[in-house]
């Protein structure tokens, strides 16, 4: 594999961190205590490309590869993962769907707004009941005439309050996952409800939603790829939706490294910096490697899927590693930075709190593993 990154990528990776050190850096505190982010961000990063990335010219975005989408997400992770959860849904999962699975009619009618940032996109997977066991989910679509009549919920949806379609799944046949649909609804569909979460432990500055469907009536043309499909929608999208959550704590672990070392090399006890101090370099050490090692684990899935080779066990290596990394340096983080790293005044405690979820959605570390056990076995450990 060539790790060398291209004049492009580069180019990108650096516009990308200047607009984001300008834009977001210095009001992700502000953000954090106030439980929301400034909508206006997502028509800023419209407009410099980073809500369009993957999604190709002719639909409004800039059609960039997986790696330099990677590079972004990065870039969004070190400066707050809230941010990076808006684009990772509504370009990512909800945006890729549609270009995958989506008829051209669909494609105009979404792509292009979502790219430009004038719209917004959230993915309905996750139920109260059904998390990791996706594929016993309980909304169901009755078809009627020439329109489907949806019933059920939602919960944990990012974006779900703010978003202009939800890329829906819901049982349109029997059990298992061969009877679960896509259909893709606008947010101001009669019938469809929404409560943002509050309270949250991380990702403060994001929406996560409930959502509700109550007789909602929506045409047959709003259902995506064939009858049956959802499930493999759902599954394939995930697997690059790893990518992003990966290269997002890897961002994390960068933040996490920088802000040790300019708080250990300007802090002094006994007379010098702490940044001399043995013990404190054997933190800052931990960190480093750990943000080398997860990068290239994200690197190196992102090259498959722009190779066209299967990636879906590497995507689940680099999420498992990075965002398990990304606790252990926030928490190695907060301890060099002692009783100051548990106040706001420092990002450090906000590093920790975002890092934690990472390992929970869009496949907890244990499903992740399991995963990579049954392509190192052969054997499914999934019931």
């Amino acid at each position: 594999m060539d790790l060398s990154l291209t004049e492009d990528q580069l180019a990108f990776q650096s516009l990308t961190r200047e607009f984001l050190d300008r834009e977001v850096v210095p009001h992700r505190t502000e953000w954090d205590r106030a439980e929301s982010v400034d909508t206006a961000i997502i028509a800023k990063m419209g407009e410099l490309g980073i809500m369009g990335l993957t999604i190709p010219e002719e639909y409004g975005g800039v059609g960039m590869d997986t790696m330099t989408y990677a590079l972004a997400m990065e870039e969004l992770g070190r400066a707050d993962s809230s941010v990076r959860g808006i684009v990772s849904v509504s370009n990512g999962l909800c945006g890729k769907s549609i270009l995958a699975y989506g008829t051209e009619e669909q494609k105009q009618r979404w792509l292009t707004p979502i790219a430009q940032g004038t719209a917004v996109g959230c993915f309905g997977l996750t139920e109260p009941d059904n998390g990791s066991d996706a594929g016993n989910l309980r909304t169901r679509a009755r078809r009627e005439g020439d329109d489907f009549v949806i019933d059920g919920s939602k919960v944990f949806i990012t974006n779900g309050t703010w978003a202009d379609v939800c890329l829906l799944f819901a049982r349109t046949g029997g059990e298992g996952h061969r009877g679960i649909s896509a259909f893709l609804v606008p947010t101001d569909t009669p019938g469809f409800e929404r409560r943002e979460i509050k309270g949250k432990l991380g990702l403060r500055g994001q929406a996560t939603s409930e959502l509700t469907f109550t007789g909602m009536r929506v045409p047959a043309d709003a259902m995506l790829g064939e009858e049956g499909q959802g499930f493999k929608i759902a599954m394939s999208t995930l697997d690059k939706g790893r990518i992003s959550v990966a290269a997002g704590c890897v961002g994390i672990v960068r933040a996490c490294l920088e802000e040790t070392v300019a708080y250990a090399q300007q802090r002094t006890q006994f007379g010098r910096p702490i940044a001399g101090f043995q013990m404190v370099q054997d933190i800052i050490a931990e960190i480093s490697v750990d943000a080398d090692a997860a990068r290239l684990l994200v690197w190196r899935a992102a090259d498959l899927v722009d190779r066209g080779e299967p990636f879906g066990v590497a995507a689940s290596k680099a999420k498992l590693f990075a965002s398990e990394a990304a606790v252990r340096s926030a928490n190695l983080a907060i301890q060099a930075f002692g009783g100051y790293g548990f106040i706001d005044e420092y990002p450090v405690q906000k590093f920790m709190r975002d890092a934690r979820v990472m390992t929970l959605y869009e496949g907890t570390s244990q499903i992740q593993k399991l995963l990579i056990g049954r392509h190192e076995t052969g054997i499914s450990a999934f019931l």
